[in-house]
């Protein structure tokens, strides 16, 4: 069984276009169709066959239409009528042609598989197209303008200048004031201004009196009392805990005592 995955190395690409089989050879002959094919026949591209009209499109001889007069499915090259260069010796030779690089005009529909063919892909390409109308939007749903988004502020300018009265519904209003300021007596239109109160003047506090002679000694005795600090009560100590006297302080007080002298004996009466 033929190996069918993709491979990206360029030399093992053209050894499967080189070593491919008929069948394979076949797919790589086709060429696109007409606009008008397409639309009369559903199918957008087939094999190139014998017989069939097609037109160059890319190249120096771009336009060119013919008849294909032979199909070399090994050199994947196809040769058309009138399409020829003449050579040195006279002789005019068919100059080949890759079927990318044409598009098919007319069919030839002499063979009775090459409409089976046609029916079998219409009928394959239908489901795909159903598919892709499904996923675009309709136009009458793009014709239509999206509506702009208004803002919260516009949204309160609107209501603003809808609030507000027109030129001829506000006439009578005006029409109305006037009347009623003309009815209304001189009198009341002249009412005596106000006059504008006065201002307060700003109370003074009364300045402070100096001490006189007599008062100065008495206030300068009462300051320095303040600023003098009082004598601060001395902390009581603490009785120290008596210790047990140990060997050595009792050996060294011992030591320290001289000895006490001993009493001389009294004398007794008879000399003795």
């Amino acid at each position: 069984m033929q190996n069918t995955n993709r491979v990206k190395n360029p030399g093992k690409q053209r050894k499967k276009l080189f070593n491919a089989p008929a069948h394979i050879r076949h797919r790589l002959m086709s060429a696109p169709l007409s606009n008008e094919l397409v639309a009369s026949r559903g199918v957008r591209a087939l094999p190139v066959r014998k017989g069939d009209t097609v037109r160059i499109q890319r190249g120096d001889n771009k336009g060119f239409e013919g008849k294909v007069s032979r199909v070399d499915t090994k050199a994947c090259r196809i040769y058309i009528e009138g399409f020829t260069r003449e050579k040195v010796d006279g002789t005019n030779i068919f100059l080949p042609v890759h079927p990318s690089k044409v598009q098919i005009r007319n069919l030839n529909l002499d063979d009775k598989w090459r409409k089976d063919i046609l029916n079998r892909k219409k009928e394959a390409e239908k489901p795909e197209k159903e598919e892709k109308a499904k996923g675009k939007p309709s136009k009458k749903a793009a014709e239509v303008p999206e509506k702009p988004k208004v803002t919260v502020e516009e949204a309160k300018e609107e209501k603003t200048v809808e609030a507000l009265p027109t030129e001829e519904e506000a006439a009578p209003e005006v029409v109305e004031e006037q009347a009623a300021a003309e009815e209304v007596p001189e009198k009341i239109a002249e009412k005596p201004e106000k006059a504008p109160a006065a201002k307060k003047a700003p109370v003074k506090k009364p300045a402070k009196k100096k001490p006189t002679k007599e008062e100065a000694p008495i206030e300068e005795e009462k300051a320095l009392a303040k600023k003098v600090p009082k004598p601060k009560t001395a902390a009581k100590k603490k009785p120290m805990s008596k210790k047990a006297p140990t060997k050595e302080t009792a050996a060294k007080k011992a030591a320290s005592k001289p000895p006490a002298k001993r009493k001389a004996p009294e004398e007794t009466e008879g000399g003795q």
